[in-house]
């Protein structure tokens, strides 16, 4: 990922913080963590959730967006039990979210 602002302020917080190069350099590592997704997987993991790879193409998200909504829809598992209707639901919730988050992203870099 091209983030950098998770360093800069772990930086700057570190040193506040601790008052010494040192903390500086904690923070750093805290806010490289941070814009690397190491610490909020599931906010920066959403071609996982499509079962994909950073690289995959427009084509391929909406392919794989489309398989994985027929397979999950709630109306799909309307007469189940509400266990596994409730499971669905959540499932589709994540994958509309992280379908939403790509093409958010996509449409903000072919802007730019």
């Amino acid at each position: 990922m091209n983030r950098w602002y998770g360093k800069l302020l772990g930086f700057i917080a570190g040193w506040l913080l601790l008052r010494h190069p040192a903390g500086g350099l904690i923070g750093l590592i805290i806010g490289h963590a941070f814009d690397a997704g190491w610490i909020a997987p599931g906010r920066a993991a959403p071609y996982r959730v499509l079962g994909l790879t950073g690289d995959a193409s427009d084509a391929e998200v909406d392919q794989a967006y489309r398989r994985l909504m027929a397979q999950y829809h709630p109306d799909k598992v309307a007469g189940a039990a509400p266990e596994l209707r409730a499971q669905a639901e959540k499932k589709a919730r994540a994958i509309n979210a992280a379908y939403d988050r790509i093409r958010r992203r996509r449409d903000g870099r072919r802007g730019s």
